[in-house]
């Protein structure tokens, strides 16, 4: 098992240009990430917490994420401005979190296409007042700048975007992490974005369907990607090894809540027992683990 260390990549400092850019690393010819915190939302968050970046082309750039706030994109898109001119054409929401969707309006500016899974549009304008009153909550006068931007173009199975000598892969999945989970792949050089539907080292936080996504994760693991940049964590080119971690996971939390509703075990007695075996596996998992439990057990008590 082999995961990429950031220290190995060709870093571009804010000190080399633009003072305020965001410190990304090139992991592959023409791709960039910056790599986020593992801090959570409740303690310590800053809008700093998501894997974002882009993928340059010859013609055009593609922008993969752009962070929790307007002052995270504004430093995504100085660092887009360190490696090239061209001009951004795309920018692309793996999901609608918080952490990934909010310097899109940082990018208002070049005009690009925001492209989004099909159920992206409706699921913002749904929870576009909560997730604006909980960006101010949480930032404060850092979330100046900061609205949600919704998708000019959507996927509803899958589309390809041409940046010149590169074609973009975009492929929308049914509901997992969320109901609006799209992967990101750049057939040049193998490289997979899966947003969300992969996590490393961070515990995986469920905002969707547990049973979907538990059924996806072998659909993910036949994806030919030769470097692979999660949600969350380090960039990997052991993507099946770390979906194996994160199916564990998973299915052990699927097995024991169902195990928890079948003996009548009410759900706040079962957000402090299921999932528990696979706590040292995970940062973050006390917290996280008990918002999964309390997202999986309603669904799970209809199946």
């Amino acid at each position: 098992m082999k995961i990429w260390m950031i220290g190995l990549f060709f870093v571009i400092s804010s000190s080399q240009a633009v003072a305020d850019a965001l410190p990304v690393s090139k992991i592959a010819d023409g791709v960039y990430v910056h790599t986020g915190k593992h801090n959570d939302f409740d303690e310590h968050y800053d809008g700093d917490i998501a894997n974002i970046g882009f993928i340059v082309g010859t013609q055009s750039v593609a922008v993969i994420d752009t962070g929790g706030s307007f002052r995270i994109g504004s430093a995504l898109r100085d660092a887009v401005k360190l490696v090239t001119n061209l001009p951004i054409s795309y920018v692309i929401n793996t999901h609608i979190h918080p952490d990934h969707i909010f310097g899109n309006a940082a990018f208002e500016q070049d005009n690009p296409e925001f492209i989004g899974h099909v159920n992206l549009p409706n699921t913002m304008e749904i929870n576009r007042d909560s997730l604006l009153r909980a960006l101010q909550q949480e930032l404060g006068d850092a979330a100046t700048g900061s609205k949600v931007v919704t998708p000019t173009q959507v996927v509803k199975e899958s589309k390809d975007i041409d940046l010149g000598g590169r074609t973009i892969h975009l492929q929308a999945w049914p509901k997992a992490h969320t109901n609006t989970d799209l992967t990101v792949f750049d057939s040049k050089t193998k490289v997979l974005w899966t947003g969300d539907l992969l996590f490393i080292s961070r515990a995986p936080s469920l905002d969707g369907d547990l049973k979907g996504w538990v059924g996806i994760v072998g659909k993910l693991k036949n994806i030919d990607a030769k470097l692979t940049v999660p949600g969350h964590g380090t960039p990997t080119e052991a993507k099946n090894d770390m979906l194996d971690k994160e199916y564990a996971y998973l299915n052990l939390l699927l097995s024991d809540i169902r195990v928890a509703i079948k003996s009548g075990t009410s759900l706040m007695d079962a957000i402090n027992t299921s999932g528990q075996s696979g706590q040292s596996d995970w940062l973050l998992f006390d917290v996280v683990n008990r918002r999964n439990v309390n997202q999986a057990y309603p669904q799970l008590e209809w199946e």
